[in-house]
């Protein structure tokens, strides 16, 4: 999905998103007002502006202070939608089926960064355990991330470089 893709979403849900400076983050949402910061690339706002999204969808409050449990469980449910949103199992599964070959490729092929990807995959290893099995695939989170369909018996693992 495309950072004008999530523009488009936070508009129909009037939000008002602006790009500018913003010392410290990259991303700040108050009430209906998202702030991006402005010099970041497409993919990189595209990534921010999903978890801002999460907040409006998955928080309540201010969530700064993160020494509290309750805003670090929102924090990631915010994180946890975002990753949802521009990745999720099935993207994982259509970077595979499409022939992506490392991180890099998939993290190009859902239009993430790598590092976006990375947490992503590190979150779902921490929800789903060391593998998940959706419709007929399994997703493998360790060694590495892999992808095997049950029933063509063709297994295919991303290098991590």
């Amino acid at each position: 999905m495309e950072y004008e893709d999530l523009l488009r979403e936070a508009d129909k849900q009037e939000l008002m998103v602006k790009e500018k400076n913003i010392p410290g983050y990259k991303g700040r949402i108050y009430n209906n007002r998202i702030a991006i910061r402005k010099n970041m690339t497409s993919v990189e706002k595209g990534c921010v502006l999903a978890e801002e999204l999460g907040h409006h969808y998955t928080t309540v409050g201010d969530i700064l202070d993160q020494t509290s449990v309750n805003s670090r469980k929102q924090e990631y449910r915010a994180r946890l939608w975002a990753y949802n949103r521009l990745i999720g199992l099935h993207g994982i599964i259509s970077a595979h089926k499409s022939g992506c070959q490392n991180i890099s490729d998939v993290a190009d092929y859902l239009d993430v960064t790598e590092s976006f990807l990375q947490e992503a995959l590190l979150c779902y290893k921490q929800k789903y355990g060391l593998y998940v099995k959706l419709d007929n695939y399994v997703i493998y989170f360790e060694p590495s991330i892999g992808v095997f369909e049950m029933n063509g018996n063709t297994a295919f693992q991303f290098n991590k470089t």
